[in-house]
């Protein structure tokens, strides 16, 4: 009961701040969306829809209580409406229309947000604001998580976190993807953002928070989790400034951290190279493949949960007897109604080749626009200083590791996806709006140039 006061007591205390600045309904509603408090708690807070009051007031105070100078609608937020409407054209016609159903009832809320946060993410303060609350609500869900793995509580659908459910952000390999993908942005909030005072204090809790980032994979023994690692790893080489002494601490990090792993979770990674005596790993070939026929057949796609149409049988290699005399014999496995585990296969077989295109384009379309950024911003100042590049760095860096792990998750709807998408759309917005588009920027130097020499005439 404590519980839920408590966490009534915090939204409520957000949406009264909110009269007074409506965009703070937007804050509210990332971290009810991410961390699930109604979920948390067992009685009251149960009682009601946070979700769907908070995702209400966001837009109402935005429509009818905040300024609107500034606000654009770009491309990209276009390609997301888009993807909404094929999304609902797919569910009207989909092959299992209780689920569908199910899946559309989060999934538009998710699409309309992500098409609506640029419009209020005004002003640099707004966006550091967002890209805090996203960091910190994940960070909820992590410190918790990384706590208990600590202290022995993991293992594969073992650990706890805040709530005592295997779905949504807090199914072992979802919050695996997302903790990792958040770091980029938790070291952008520490170097950059003027809310929090560049303190020791401030770098404190952030290393604490990436330690307990990158514990979660332990825990949940994700094997995506260590893929999502190692991607980010090497993409840190593009923005480190000394990329051998990264490489160096970086070797001798995981040389120390090995001997401390479980040998459960060490156990369970080596099933990745091994992969056809691992029935799970081996299921996911076997459902791409079908998910290919399927989408051969219904190249509009078969609206969401498409998968339960699925069955097959398939040999799977078992290994038995002790350690000095294995044998490896194979076994006959039937399986129905497997989920895709994968979100680029999800799309396939839920929008079609239509969706997907959709949704690829969308993704692409960000990186690009971020490595724009990144390249205009490190042209322009000389080197990496700017908070511009910084956070289309941690941006891009951020959703390349959740596009990783989403090659072997079926995440491609979830709401954090689409909250970077969110951001990102905001960022670019933001440098066109008040910088103007990158062809300008080098007339004005030029202009600069042709200047300079006849000031130092006339100085003469």
């Amino acid at each position: 009961m404590l519980k839920d006061l408590f966490l009534l007591g915090f939204i409520g205390l957000l949406l009264l701040l909110g009269l007074k600045r409506p965009f703070i309904w937007v804050l509210a509603y990332i971290y009810i969306d991410i961390v699930a408090p109604q979920k948390i708690g067992w009685g009251l807070i149960q009682s009601f829809q946070l979700s769907m009051i908070t995702f209400v007031v966001a837009f109402a105070g935005y429509l009818l209580l905040d300024a609107k100078n500034g606000s654009r609608f770009t491309l990209r937020q276009g390609l997301i409406l888009a993807l909404l409407a094929w999304c609902g054209m797919t569910t009207l016609g989909a092959e299992f229309q209780d689920s569908a159903w199910a899946k559309w009832d989060w999934v538009w809320k998710a699409l309309i947000f992500a098409a609506f946060l640029p419009l209020t993410l005004r002003t640099k303060l707004r966006i550091e604001a967002a890209v805090t609350f996203v960091v910190l609500a994940v960070g909820t869900i992590a410190i918790n998580g990384g706590i208990k793995t600590v202290f022995g509580g993991g293992g594969y659908g073992e650990l706890r976190l805040l709530v005592d459910q295997n779905s949504g952000m807090y199914e072992g390999s979802i919050i695996s993807t997302v903790a990792i993908a958040t770091i980029p942005l938790a070291l952008w909030v520490a170097r950059h953002t003027n809310i929090f005072p560049r303190h020791w204090t401030t770098w404190a809790f952030t290393a604490g928070l990436v330690f307990a980032c990158l514990l979660i994979p332990v825990g949940t023994s994700a094997r995506t989790g260590l893929i999502c690692i190692a991607v980010l790893g090497v993409l840190l080489l593009r923005s480190v400034k000394h990329r051998f002494l990264y490489m160096g601490a970086a070797s001798l990090a995981l040389t120390m951290a090995v001997p401390f792993l479980p040998a459960s979770y060490v156990e369970r990674m080596e099933t990745i190279t091994g992969f056809r005596g691992d029935q799970s790993a081996s299921t996911r070939l076997v459902v791409w493949q079908w998910t290919i026929d399927y989408a051969r057949d219904h190249p509009l796609g078969g609206g969401f949960d498409a998968y339960r149409a699925n069955s097959f049988t398939y040999n799977v290699q078992v290994v038995t007897g002790p350690e000095n005399n294995r044998q490896v014999e194979l076994r006959e496995v039937t399986e129905e109604a497997r989920a895709y585990h994968s979100s680029y296969f999800e799309l396939l077989g839920e929008q079609g080749y239509v969706g997907l295109g959709i949704w690829l384009w969308l993704q692409l379309l960000g990186l690009w626009h971020m490595e724009k950024l990144r390249r205009r911003f490190r042209r322009r100042d000389g080197d990496n200083s700017s908070w511009q590049w910084g956070l289309a760095t941690a941006l891009q860096q951020g959703h390349l590791v959740y596009l990783a792990g989403a090659a072997f998750v079926g995440i491609g709807y979830q709401p954090f996806l689409f909250m970077l998408v969110g951001l990102q759309c905001a960022l670019w917005s933001y440098v066109r709006r008040v910088e103007g588009p990158e062809s300008r920027v080098p007339m004005a130097r030029l202009k600069a140039r042709a200047v300079a020499p006849s000031s130092a005439a006339s100085a003469a």
